[in-house]
């Protein structure tokens, strides 16, 4: 972990997609055979209260920890492949870029944001994603479920999951006591969000969050909150989530909504595997939204949107507000170049992009939730 940041700490999500059989559509898209899982935050959390997350917190110094080259693999980057270069005239996310040699941690960023999501996972939903031995998976397919033959009993797991939820530290004892590692092999980098500035949760709380994507071979058997930062869990398709935030079931945050209309591309589970191991090496860029209010509603930019700052605020020190006495739709009609998200209240967002996607990922289908517009065209 970073301990030198003042503005913001480091954090890791996981998009968690499991094999399922489709169900009659909720959406105009058609039938999806897989299931993400969605996890509703307390409503007393300082973060997004309320709101459907994917799993996820914060990066602890465990996570770093040295121990874990005495459990994982020996190679460079534990048998993680080494990202590309990025395209001419970018660079590598700084979440990634930053030499953590430097910062005492002899575990590269790329592993311990990895073993920061897995561990999340299993405080926040009670689900192990580890691997038996030292890893990594045999094959190349979807991750499958931990042998319940490696599992403890019930009550025993339970009282792990208790220890690891009081200290981090302790989920190395757990994979050290099932003989298992964390498959970090599974997760593929999908994202990096980093919290906009004016849009801190309470004291001020910002993240900068390494977003990956797993897929499962089937649903973990068992998954449950842990009635305290999680209150419900939810396994839907992406289309069925956006359903169900239209009719206000459900609330997202902003980054959510728009992976969830990236992932819009995707009904098949074998084609979505297949994309997110094709392009995993390929990296990504960090994106900080910044806010333009408008007269009825705000709009969060994001890099190679026309409107989006050449030296965008990144500490927030600069005190830069944009806004403007026009309305949303004004906006809209006399822009040409998006990539932004449309915000005219928590139940009302709106994904507009048509702009080429960087690092060989894919842009989000164009939806917006007040209405039934799927992939509208500008």
């Amino acid at each position: 972990m970073n301990s030198r940041l003042r503005h913001w700490r480091e954090a890791a999500t996981l998009l968690l997609a499991a094999r399922a059989p489709a169900r009659p559509p909720r959406s105009p898209l058609g039938p999806f055979d897989y299931e993400l899982l969605l996890l509703q935050r307390s409503s007393r959390s300082g973060f997004a209260p309320s709101a459907h997350v994917f799993p996820g917190g914060l990066v602890e110094a465990a996570d770093f920890s040295a121990d874990w080259l005495g459990l994982l693999p020996a190679s460079p980057q534990c048998g993680l492949g080494l990202v590309r270069p990025p395209p001419p005239g970018s660079c590598r996310a700084p979440l990634f870029a930053t030499d953590r040699q430097q910062l005492g941690s002899p575990l590269p960023g790329e592993v311990a944001f990895r073993i920061c999501a897995i561990r999340e996972t299993f405080e926040e939903a009670g689900i192990l994603l580890l691997v038996p031995g030292r890893g990594p998976a045999a094959g190349s397919g979807p991750a499958p479920p931990l042998p319940a033959a490696r599992l403890p009993p019930a009550a025993e797991l339970s009282e792990w999951r208790r220890r690891v939820q009081e200290d981090p530290a302790c989920f190395l004892q757990l994979c050290r006591h099932l003989g298992c590692v964390p498959n970090i092999w599974a997760l593929q980098e999908w994202s990096n969000w980093l919290t906009p500035v004016g849009r801190a949760g309470r004291g001020g709380r910002r993240y900068d969050a390494a977003f990956y994507l797993c897929c499962l071979e089937r649903r973990p058997p068992l998954t449950s909150q842990d009635d305290r930062e999680v209150t419900a869990f939810l396994w839907s398709s992406p289309p069925e989530a956006i359903e169900r935030f239209k009719s206000q079931e459900i609330r997202f945050a902003p980054p959510q909504f728009y992976e969830l209309c990236r992932l819009c591309n995707f009904s098949s589970f074998r084609e979505l595997h297949k994309f997110s191991s094709g392009r995993a090496l390929e990296g990504c860029e960090r994106w900080m939204p910044v806010m333009l209010t408008a007269s009825d509603g705000y709009i969060q930019l994001l890099p190679g949107d026309e409107l989006y700052p050449e030296d965008p605020d990144y500490t927030g020190e600069k005190k830069i507000i944009m806004s403007t006495d026009k309305k949303v739709e004004d906006l809209m009609k006399e822009g040409s170049v998006f990539h932004r998200i449309v915000i005219k209240n928590i139940n009302n967002l709106a994904v507009y992009v048509n702009i080429k996607a960087k690092y060989k990922h894919m842009n989000p289908l164009m939806i917006n939730s007040d209405c039934s517009d799927y992939n509208s065209r500008l």
